[in-house]
């Protein structure tokens, strides 16, 4: 292998870069020979140049240096009943039936939320940001709003902050506090650091009570604004996609710039205006119920 090829960037590394899946994914595909450099079947631990001819299942992967690649984010606005996957055999819609199209990348979900869980979700661009906000080691915190069935006793708060069993695991909140609520319903926010599937609500299925709603608010350094709707989307401007890329320990990139990714915010919101609303998430929630 020659020295200039020993330069480049490891392979699976750069597939995740382009969006066509995380890096995890991206090392299965090369290690079931789903990828070719050069008109070779790639192996584990390959690296490759901005010049090499790169295909994943026959596609060309355009391969550009890391510092050129422009790291873009969305939060979106689940509404329930939408899935987190590409397409459903059901025909149920999904959260990427409504995002803004791309040439040459895909958007990339940074965890999941259940089919009858709302609130905020991101998607990248960037296979590698996408698994380190996803990755146990990270620790990013998640907070979410969730409207609980029952009375939340100081055992069950008990069990709650120091762990329940569930099975895979135990399970903690690092927060939760209650914010109201009517009759045998009351609304609390609660924020842990896992996203282990329903944690949230198997958590309080654990006490023996029901979350009949939950809204997640928060991912890490990004809040859902209280001016999104839901079934919208914006894309986070060059400072905040920074600001999530150093919370994983990743560098920023030079990209467009700022005022590109400013511009086609603006634009966005220009096209569907957001009304502005009074009141937090509940307040919001229950007016955009039907």
């Amino acid at each position: 292998m020659s020295e200039e090829h020993i330069s480049g960037e490891k392979l699976q590394k750069v597939l995740a870069r382009a969006g066509v899946g995380s890096r995890r994914v991206m090392e299965q595909a090369i290690l079931d020979g789903r990828v070719m450099v050069n008109g070779r079947v790639a192996t584990l631990g390959d690296r490759v140049e901005v010049e090499d001819d790169v295909r994943l299942d026959g596609r060309v992967v355009r391969v550009t240096a890391e510092e050129d690649t422009r790291r873009r984010v969305l939060m979106y606005y689940k509404p329930e009943g939408e899935i987190c996957t590409r397409s459903d055999p059901e025909g149920r819609p999904t959260v990427f039936d409504r995002l803004p199209p791309l040439n040459h990348e895909r958007w990339i979900l940074v965890g999941r939320l259940d089919v009858s869980s709302s609130g905020l979700l991101l998607l990248t661009t960037d296979g590698e940001l996408a698994n380190r906000l996803m990755h146990p080691s990270s620790e990013i915190e998640r907070e979410y709003a969730v409207r609980v069935l029952g009375d939340l006793t100081a055992e069950h708060r008990e069990m709650l902050m120091h762990g329940v069993m569930l099975e895979d695991g135990l399970a903690k909140f690092d927060r939760l506090e209650s914010v109201g609520g009517e009759g045998a319903n009351r609304w609390y926010q609660v924020t842990l650091r896992e996203g282990r599937n329903r944690e949230v609500r198997r958590m309080f299925e654990a006490v023996g009570l029901v979350v009949s709603r939950l809204i997640r608010i928060r991912f890490g350094s990004i809040l859902l604004p209280k001016h999104l709707r839901s079934g919208r989307w914006l894309e986070l401007d060059q400072e905040d996609v920074d600001r999530l890329a150093a919370d994983v320990e990743l560098k920023p990139r030079k990209g467009t710039g700022l005022f590109g990714l400013q511009k086609r915010r603006t634009e966005r919101m220009k096209e569907n205006p957001l009304p502005a609303r009074r009141g937090g998430y509940l307040r919001q929630q229950k007016r955009d119920e039907p």
